[in-house]
């Protein structure tokens, strides 16, 4: 049993920062790229960044400069430093952690439940 439960939403004024959390527990045996994606209202789920198990990240072109994912691999957790908001940030962001829970196992994807961010004055 694989769980990932996100934290640090909530409303902000425009310009503002907030800082997501999202931690993997249970049966796991090695996480490879974590990642955020948000999904606004009429909208599809985006890649928002993610970060290979090595650092190596990547961004959507929207929060390039004004987001920073970071990764603490002993804790299994992924971060997104989230500044400068604006109002079109404004979506539920979803954790996704890509896992083995055993040396034998593929690799396959967990989702958490999301959190609210909500931007406006």
């Amino acid at each position: 049993q694989v769980q990932v439960v996100e934290s640090g939403g909530g409303l902000v004024q425009p310009g503002g920062s907030l800082r997501l959390s999202c931690a993997a527990s249970g049966s796991i045996f090695s996480i490879n790229t974590m990642g955020w994606y948000r999904q606004a209202p009429g909208n599809q789920r985006e890649l928002v960044a993610d970060i290979t198990r090595d650092d190596t990240t990547r961004y959507v072109d929207t929060v390039k400069g004004r987001f920073t994912i970071s990764r603490d691999n002993a804790k299994n957790t992924v971060y997104l430093q989230m500044n400068s908001l604006k109002s079109e940030d404004t979506a539920v962001y979803y954790c996704r952690a890509e896992i083995r829970t055993s040396y034998s196992s593929r690799w396959n994807d967990y989702w958490g439940q999301g959190t609210q961010v909500t931007v406006s004055s």
